[in-house]
């Protein structure tokens, strides 16, 4: 993908799903005539990013239940995708379950009681690190792209905070609404 236009709209990723319908992603990509999937590299309970740990409002040394899968287009690694969640929302649910959650992570969420409100996201670049640069098939030293989505209730409550790393040589457009 690198290189390509991919206009991306956030609104479907903040959705919940319908049983038996295919997450976000793999629905994009099937649009464009593409495959996307995931794969599930970590679930655990740790310290989250200095960031992260600011969106969810979360005191020094709390830890968070965080989720990261490595995101794909047609077999190829685009995109990291590593998802925070309070540890008083996600502990004894499938959010700390090292499994893919059916209609994904935003519809067990609404069952949780928890829907999008408000969305805030961040764009940042930096070099990869070399785990990252594994992950992504990228050479040593590479740029990327950092976006990071915090996701609260109507009422400003942080119940989740998305960190996404991509290659930098992409151009991204976002739409939230029409």
């Amino acid at each position: 993908m690198s290189g390509e236009v991919w206009i991306s709209e956030t609104a479907p990723y903040l959705a919940p799903r319908e049983p038996g319908q295919a997450d976000a992603w793999t629905d994009e990509a099937g649009r464009r005539g593409r495959r996307g999937g995931q794969r599930m590299l970590e679930v655990k309970e740790a310290a989250a990013p200095e960031a992260v740990r600011r969106a969810l409002n979360l005191g020094q040394g709390q830890q968070a239940v965080t989720r990261v899968r490595l995101i794909l287009l047609d077999e190829r690694p685009v995109e990291i995708a590593s998802s925070y969640y309070p540890p008083g929302i996600a502990q004894g649910t499938r959010l700390a379950d090292p499994r893919k959650i059916p209609g994904g992570a935003v519809t067990l969420l609404r069952e949780l009681g928890y829907t999008a409100g408000i969305v805030t996201e961040d764009v940042s670049a930096d070099v990869a690190d070399p785990e990252e640069c594994g992950h992504l098939e990228l050479p040593p030293g590479s740029a990327v792209l950092r976006l990071l989505r915090t996701t609260s209730t109507a009422d400003g409550v942080p119940f989740e905070a998305s960190l996404m790393t991509m290659p930098a040589g992409r151009h991204l457009t976002y739409r939230l609404g029409k």
